[in-house]
């Protein structure tokens, strides 16, 4: 589980996040979701350490983060796995050596062990026999199951996603999400995804924050989004016709 108490920040005297609190569930999609510049990405960063907030704290399992001395933080930083938004693969390395990257930083293991784990996350995200293909032969959605391979490759309690369905077709961002909450079961990690795409948000949001103009103003499940009661994120979430359409009959039945 990772807590959140009344985090704030603010750059150049800009208040970005106002007091924000919150729990992520372990063995949970736990999602961030709001429009573009609502705070989402720089709240993602304040949990994981990229920022450091101005006032607030963040826990993981009851671990102080924002107040741990450099040990504390990098023994909790270990058990990070982290999906960028552009999948942040390295150009000049192959898939095999991108997803060993976090294994050859972290751990002590042998060259077999490294890639005996290697070919078990690339199996258990369906990628098979493209270890020598380098990120410029394959595709975007395949560029972002070696992402979540490299992720899971150091066997992470916590599971952060920057947008990951970013620049993916409507089909592969399901298939993209099934993994991911998939994934966050069967190992039961705490998984926190920031995006502002509905079908993310109706397939995988068993926990949802809503962030406003650096606000949170509603938290939930997709089973109570319809019916929240909080125009702004009705805002948000009926922005095109077939979602008003499934909001009427949604409110009918």
């Amino acid at each position: 589980m990772i807590k959140i108490n009344r985090i704030s920040k603010a750059f150049n005297g800009k208040p970005v996040l106002d007091n924000i609190s919150g729990e992520f569930d372990k063995g949970k999609t736990n999602l961030i979701i709001g429009s573009s510049g609502t705070g989402k990405s720089v709240l993602l960063k304040c949990i994981v350490g990229l920022l450091q907030p101005d006032q607030g704290s963040v826990y993981f399992d009851l671990r102080n983060f924002t107040e741990a001395d450099k040990d504390m933080k990098s023994e909790i930083r270990r058990e990070m796995g982290m999906l960028f938004q552009g999948s942040a693969l390295f150009d000049s390395k192959n898939v095999e050596q991108n997803v060993m990257f976090p294994l050859d930083v972290l751990t002590t293991k042998t060259l077999e062990e490294k890639l005996d784990r290697v070919n078990f996350c690339l199996k258990r995200v369906g990628l098979e026999n493209v270890n020598s293909k380098m990120p410029s032969e394959i595709s975007g959605g395949m560029k972002k199951r070696v992402g979540i391979a490299r992720a899971i490759v150091n066997n992470p309690n916590y599971l952060f996603c920057d947008e990951p369905n970013s620049g993916l077709d409507p089909q592969t961002s399901i298939v993209i999400d099934e993994l991911i909450k998939e994934i966050t079961e069967e190992y039961d990690i705490t998984t926190v995804v920031v995006t502002h795409d509905m079908n993310s948000v109706m397939g995988i949001g068993e926990k949802i924050m809503f962030l406003y103009k650096g606000h949170k103003l509603w938290e939930g499940s997709y089973h109570e989004i319809m019916n929240s009661g909080v125009k702004e994120l009705d805002d948000f979430v009926f922005t095109n016709k077939v979602m008003k359409n499934l909001k009427g009959k949604v409110t009918s039945l």
